[in-house]
């Protein structure tokens, strides 16, 4: 196969998610997709990650026909409210602060969309230590939270936060590799460990 049969382009700017699909060894390049990330009214939590993955796997598989197009989006939920990144260090000792002694999800949508389509939604639950309020201060005015859905990353700072994780921390940390690793086998990728 030559290069353009075989590419994955991961359309999202995260380096989170970067970092966690270059971990297997898969080939890819980036190509982030500007969608509105706006909620739709009363839409809940999975249907979100869903539609937001698939919205950003199409926008991106438009400007690379061929090839294959992976996509992710990540919330927070607890109970029915959707925690996005906070706007600053105010807004996440906040989200921090309902956070805090608690138990929520995390959900994760992978879309894979050009020469295979197809969306799945991953939830991890996560339950927070109850926190001080010297704590959650401190690490909302670290600027970790800034750019985090529901305002911690757990494979940073943020892990002291976390007494307990059910499901995937790469969801968390947003991409669910053994699930996304199926969804390429599935769409029949050449992936490293598979024989040419």
């Amino acid at each position: 196969m030559n290069a353009d049969q075989t590419l994955l382009v991961l359309a999202s700017a995260s380096p989170r998610r970067r970092e966690l699909l270059a971990q297997l060894d898969i080939r890819f390049t980036v190509s982030a997709a500007d969608i509105d990330e706006t909620p739709h009214a009363g839409e809940a939590a999975e249907a979100y990650v869903g539609r937001l993955a698939r919205e950003k796997a199409h926008v991106v598989a438009s400007r690379h026909p061929g090839a294959w197009v992976l996509a992710a989006d990540t919330t927070v939920a607890l109970g029915a409210e959707l925690l996005g990144k906070p706007r600053d260090a105010e807004e996440a000792q906040a989200m921090l602060t309902r956070l805090s002694g608690r138990t929520h999800d995390v959900y994760t949508g992978v879309a894979l969309a050009g020469r295979h389509e197809e969306t799945l939604v991953v939830r991890t639950r996560v339950t927070f230590r109850a926190l001080s309020s010297g704590e959650m201060s401190w690490y909302a005015n670290s600027g970790e939270p800034l750019d985090k859905a529901g305002a911690y990353a757990i494979q940073g700072k943020g892990g002291f936060l976390v007494a307990g994780v059910e499901g995937s921390t790469s969801n968390v940390v947003g991409l669910p590799l053994g699930e996304t690793v199926a969804l390429l086998e599935r769409a029949g990728l050449p992936l490293p460990w598979r024989a040419s």
